[in-house]
């Protein structure tokens, strides 16, 4: 791609997208419209615009002079044309760094349609409504109850992961992270949902475990109506373990004990553990709450403004139906929100636990690395605008084979928050803060009386301990090969507040809506300092302040939003976007770009999504022969009445849906 050819091309795309009301119907139900709100985080922490405003120069930060030790091998240059989307013959070995993408680029586009490369096809692997446990009913989308959506595949998928369990049985688990009400319903009321809808919606929430099978090789179909196919809602019994297990604050009338919650809400993204467990994380759990307005007591008022609750009704209106909704009639019911939970996906009979040694916030990734003497370090995002990046580290050791065991790590460890620096010659330095009841001011004095209110309130910790506020993180990767972390800011629009200077040479974007990757070095998984530096600026490659990891822009994909990561077994980074309508015009999509070699910050679009869709979840098969990605919320910006996308059936409504793209004659061979 040459940018003059990009330039014109984003011009024209821009006359055709739904624009901002499109934009602003689709953050009220992924996250309560935070975007048009003032931020929860007022604690007047120096944020990571300003960190970076200190830097000596873009050599330092940009160009990327952190330390030898950051410079990762070269590789080979590209290539093009209908082959593998990596070359290189597959196995369970990760292979040497540098080995080349070899698919021809998609281009920006605005077609309600999933677009892949020459050579590549997609196929749906299974849909919002597609019954999966034994006796569910098809969809009917006139004839929709929540008794139906309990067996059926729930909606706006999101976090993805194919395993293999007993037997080689591989099972798909994913996150059903919000619902899309007017797309959902065609007689759908704002302001007064029925009792049919929305229990209907708290059916479609949590996730689905769904057994597959392999169909010729790299393409994969589901098995309804096996017996390890399972759904999680919003009602799904659940136990509560850690610190803040039995905390005053998660009690309620309904449950007096605080260890047991029904459910769990807008489960963004997650992880796989080391022992093989799900990890599915509790992103903006405040837009289902109504109002705070109502709440009297000073100290919860103050937890939950810190969080963001809405004073009046929620958007959802889940009140009118559930008190635990209401926050005048419940008011700790959100404390029993936010958590990170643990879920074992080959056991049908599992209780899912929510983790709270891992702290409380709007949760995205919980990506595992072992550290050097075999604990466990888990890295997380709290997706909110000027809020921060989080470590936790067990205490115990990572057993292989022991079960019993590993299921009690995450019960037990520090949780750290990152503040992030610069040294004297502007490279990127850093430390990770532990969060500790009784350390660093977290004492009584300031409202922290146990462990339990440090993880309950983490971000009130996080403040209090001057930690670096940033432009919204959301997930995690970490390079198999070096240990480097990738950290994913996914946008800022509210840059200039909070003592942020505004824009410099080194970060000179008034507003960040084209989200930037963050490499962090440490020397170990368990290490309290580290470097950093910036791998990708993104945005459209003539705007001169994005940067591709010093990479020629004239020859990269233009990308804003970045969301989700994963590394294949290649050594490249697969990057998915949530925001590139609004940012650049066109449809979101997913990426690659290899993280060393020649080819270091080569940004390719790989796979766009049709119109109104969010890319999201992507997976690698277990052999690397397919991708698996969410096409979540298509047509969102539009209505049942007034559709902006009919994908994938040609026909109302739109549906969430799991797709899975191979080479059409061949391995796809892209990593595991």
């Amino acid at each position: 791609m040459k940018n003059g050819k990009n330039s014109g091309m984003l011009r024209n795309l821009r006359l055709f997208t739904f624009g901002h009301a499109g934009a602003r119907a689709t953050c009220r139900w992924r996250c309560g419209s935070h975007c048009f709100r003032p931020p929860p985080n007022r604690s007047g922490n120096e944020p990571f615009a300003s960190v970076v405003s200190r830097a000596i120069g873009r050599r330092a930060v940009l160009k990327g002079t952190i330390a030898a030790t950051v410079v990762l091998a070269a590789g080979c240059r590209a290539r093009s044309g209908a082959e593998p989307l990596v070359t290189g013959a597959s196995g369970a070995q990760a292979r040497p760094a540098g080995q080349p993408l070899a698919f021809t680029p998609i281009e920006p586009n605005v077609l309600d349609e999933v677009v892949v490369p020459s050579g590549y096809a997609y196929e749906v692997l299974i849909r919002w409504g597609d019954p999966i446990l034994a006796g569910a009913p098809e969809f009917d989308f006139l004839g929709q109850s929540p008794e139906a959506q309990a067996g059926q595949f729930g909606y706006n998928c999101d976090f993805l992961a194919l395993m293999a369990g007993p037997g080689q049985q591989e099972a798909l688990w994913a996150n059903h992270e919000y619902t899309t009400s007017e797309i959902m319903f065609p007689d759908w009321n704002p302001d007064a949902p029925s009792e049919r809808q929305v229990n209907t919606e708290i059916a479609a929430h949590g996730g689905s475990v769904v057994a597959v099978e392999r169909v010729g090789g790299n393409r994969y179909r589901p098995l309804p109506g096996h017996p390890l196919n399972r759904r999680i809602t919003a009602e799904t019994p659940m136990v509560v373990t850690g610190p803040a297990a039995g905390a005053e604050l998660l009690r309620t009338s309904e449950d007096p004990t605080g260890t047991r919650v029904r459910g769990m809400l807008n489960n963004c993204a997650g992880g796989v553990t080391p022992w093989g467990t799900i990890l599915t994380c509790e992103e903006n759990f405040d837009q289902y709450f109504g109002n705070l307005a109502a709440v009297t007591d000073p100290r919860i008022r103050a937890l939950h403004d810190r969080i963001g609750f809405e004073e009046g009704p929620s958007e959802r209106r889940w009140e009118r139906y559930h008190a635990r909704f209401d926050l005048g009639k419940t008011p700790n019911e959100p404390f029993r929100f936010g958590w990170v939970v643990e879920i074992d996906p080959f056991d049908p009979s599992f209780t899912p636990l929510k983790r709270t040694a891992l702290g409380r916030f709007n949760h995205e990734a919980a990506t595992p690395r072992l550290t050097g003497d075999g604990r466990v370090a888990l890295y997380m995002g709290d997706d909110q605008r000027f809020d921060y990046l989080y470590k936790f580290v067990t205490a115990g050791q990572f057993r292989e084979g022991d079960r019993g065991h590993n299921l009690g790590l995450l019960d037990d460890g520090v949780l750290f928050v990152a503040r992030f620096g610069v040294d004297r010659n502007g490279n990127g330095t850093g430390e990770w803060i532990p969060l500790v009841h009784g350390q660093r001011g977290l004492t009584a004095g300031n409202g922290f009386h146990s462990q339990a209110d440090v993880l309950i309130n983490a971000r009130g910790a996080a403040d209090l301990l001057q930690a670096t506020p940033m432009d919204r993180p959301e997930d995690i990767a970490v390079d198999p090969r070096t240990g480097v972390v990738y950290a994913v800011m996914t946008s800022n629009d509210q840059r200039g507040g909070l003592g942020d200077p505004g824009p410099d040479a080194a970060n000179p974007r008034a507003n960040n809506t084209g989200g930037h990757v963050i490499e962090i070095l440490e020397e170990d998984a368990a290490a309290d300092a580290f470097r950093w530096r910036l791998f990708l600026v993104c945005g459209d490659p003539e705007d001169p302040s994005t940067f591709f990891a010093g990479f020629p822009k004239a020859q990269v994909s233009p990308i804003a939003a970045p969301d989700n990561v994963l590394f294949d077994r290649e050594g490249h980074l697969w990057i998915s976007t949530d925001g590139q309508p609004d940012a650049l015009g066109f449809n979101d999509a997913f990426f690659a770009v290899p993280v060393a070699g020649e080819d270091r910050g080569h940004v390719r679009m790989c796979v766009s999504v049709p119109r109104g869709a969010e890319a999201a979840g992507p997976c690698l098969s277990p052999d690397g022969r397919t991708l698996l990605a969410a096409v979540q919320h298509p047509g969102e910006g539009g209505s049942a009445a007034k559709p902006l996308s009919d994908w994938p059936d040609r026909q109302q409504p739109p549906r969430p849906s799991v797709i899975t793209v191979f080479k059409q004659h061949g391995d796809l061979r892209v990593g595991s």
